[in-house]
């Protein structure tokens, strides 16, 4: 099962104490997942359609707890996929339709309903924790999360673009940064960032959701700072030993072509020993040199006899 499936069925049995998140979450999925329909008698139907189970069982637990009205259910095969289904949920009775969209503020006491069922500047939402609900109503309607084992990204798909600045503006207000979108005709809010889903988590209240992704996010970030320590020590690794190589390669050239006997004794005794322990550190390659000498000694010494090679092989070039 996926992460974002597991978020998404722990949001399922998530239900506000409080009668107003109720409705703010009934809110966040009628505006994105709902249908009004007025009938040729001019009686109002309500319709909510979504292709995730987790969607219709908490729309259809929210109406039950807040207004003790059982929508109608049908479930019908996708046109297209048939592992999946289209669960199709309807209040046809007009009375029950006009009260919850009055309740919900999507229709006004002239009973005038906003054409894209959008509820910005709605008084509805004005709490915190009505905002938390509605943000949460929103995922679950059209959200998704990706698995963060491979990246942390949290996005909701809205078809009008007043819809997705109202919520990027209530993410912004939990300090998230959240931003827009376009993707074909759609407008995607989205947050990036392990910390950032981890408050987007806890703002919709799966905490189970956030133990898991931070036991994740500890084990990913151990396993990046093992990898930078790796590659850090292989860079070292590489460095030390391609610098070895030089060394040796200067000696060499001194040896063949002056002899190592006609450098200074110190010098003379540093090429013979590195010679003979051509991976050792220069650490461990001074504490090997009598009377011992440091790493910064060591290191002058190797650099005089890389200066001695170049000026051999100048005077040779000149020749």
């Amino acid at each position: 099962m996926s992460f974002n499936r597991d978020v998404k069925n722990e949001l399922k049995s998530v239900i506000p104490a409080a009668r107003h998140c109720q409705l703010s979450e009934i809110a966040a999925i009628l505006s994105i997942c709902g249908i009004v329909n007025i009938t040729t008698y001019n009686m109002v139907e309500i319709e909510v359609r979504t292709e995730n189970s987790a969607v219709a069982s908490k729309f259809n637990a929210l109406v039950r707890r807040c207004f003790h009205i059982a929508p109608r259910v049908l479930v019908r095969g996708h046109s297209t996929n048939h592992d999946h289904h289209i669960y199709i949920q309807t209040i046809d009775d007009n009375d029950e339709a006009i009260k919850i969209l009055k309740a919900v503020k999507l229709m006004n006491h002239d009973g005038e309903i906003n054409e894209t069922l959008s509820l910005v500047d709605n008084v509805l939402i004005q709490r915190s924790c009505c905002k938390r609900a509605f943000i949460r109503g929103s995922f679950l309607a059209t959200g998704s999360m990706s698995d963060p084992e491979k990246q942390y990204h949290y996005e909701i798909v809205l078809n009008d673009i007043d819809k997705a600045e109202q919520i990027r503006d209530i993410l912004k207000g939990f300090d998230l940064g959240a931003k827009i979108t376009a993707r074909k005709n759609y407008h995607v809010v989205y947050v990036k960032e392990g910390a950032n889903i981890v408050d987007v988590l806890n703002i919709m209240e799966a905490h189970k959701s956030l133990m898991e992704l931070e036991n994740i996010r500890i084990v990913r970030d151990m396993r990046n700072k093992v990898n930078r320590r790796v590659n850090c020590e292989t860079a070292n690794i590489n460095k030390t030993v391609s610098a070895a190589v030089k060394q040796i390669e200067d000696i060499r050239y001194i040896k063949e072509h002056a002899g190592l006997g006609s450098l200074k004794d110190n010098l003379r005794e540093t090429a013979e020993l590195r010679l003979l322990e051509p991976e050792l550190s220069l650490t461990d390659l001074g504490q090997m040199l009598n009377p011992p000498v440091g790493k910064t000694g060591v290191y002058h010494r190797l650099r005089k006899l890389s200066i001695i090679a170049d000026e051999l092989r100048q005077g040779s070039s000149d020749n």
